[in-house]
């Protein structure tokens, strides 16, 4: 079985995030950038059925900046074989990248796709969704326990009820939820071994993609500071407290 591996280069989730002074987006500028750590889980998982034998070869692709490589790297140092960097410049939608991850699908054929449920600077939750439909696959999305069995996937789905298991036919689309595992760090001799394996880098204007975005960003501001909370003396001044406020 071959695995695609998607990951996204995103704002490092130790960095606090700040807000330009003109309110147009992020600040991102000199900040740590890292891989989204729900493409983190799905390295981690891919590396896993190859472990196990379900797995031959793993590619990793990102779409993005030239900076970008480094995302990829790091994947390759934790396990993979090889990666793909799809170059664009500008603010990728999910739509958009979900058809340059089909042209990449369809020029690797890939038997799975494993990608994060979502990134954590958009939080949109929409690309694996997305580019299962436009191949027409098998998805499973929210995964926290994937199996392998006699050619198809066994997924087990977090859902508001509890959980649900789907069995998919491959080839197959999978989103990972954070339960599912917990990512290796890469070793140092992997780290540079990483340098050597094979990188290839292609334009987005080759996959005839029109990455314009369909939605445009009015305003980013900063939440608005919580206030103090107040000490009651007792039931009574806590709902005369919360009938003053409107709440009850």
């Amino acid at each position: 079985m071959k695995i695609l591996v998607c990951v996204k280069r995103v704002v490092d989730y130790n960095v606090k995030v700040r807000v330009k002074a003109d309110g147009t987006g992020v600040e991102l500028a000199n900040v740590k950038m890292s891989m989204n750590p729900f493409d983190e889980i799905a390295v981690e998982e891919a590396l896993r059925l190859k472990e196990k034998g379900a797995a031959a070869e793993i590619v990793v692709v990102s779409a993005g900046p030239a900076q970008a490589q480094e995302t990829i790297r790091t994947a390759l140092a934790m396990g993979a074989d090889r990666g793909i960097l799809v170059k664009a410049e500008g603010r990728l939608e999910p739509l958009a990248v979900a058809k340059l991850l089909k042209g990449v699908v369809e020029a690797e054929k890939p038997d799975l796709v494993i990608l994060g449920k979502q990134a954590i600077d958009d939080d949109c939750n929409q690309t694996g969704q997305m580019l299962a439909g436009l191949l027409g696959s098998a998805q499973g999305t929210f995964a926290s326990k994937v199996e392998v069995a006699d050619g198809a996937l066994n997924v087990t789905r977090e859902v508001d009820g509890g959980l649900q298991t789907v069995g998919l036919t491959l080839p197959a689309i999978v989103t990972t939820d954070l339960r599912l595992n917990e990512p290796r760090y890469a070793s140092l001799p992997n780290i540079m071994k990483a340098k050597k394996k094979p990188l290839e880098e292609k334009d987005a204007s080759e996959f005839g993609v029109d990455l314009t975005p369909r939605l445009e960003v009015v305003k980013v501001a900063e939440p608005k500071a919580r206030q103090a909370g107040v000490k009651v003396g007792s039931v009574d001044e806590l709902v005369s407290a919360l009938k003053g406020a409107g709440l009850v």
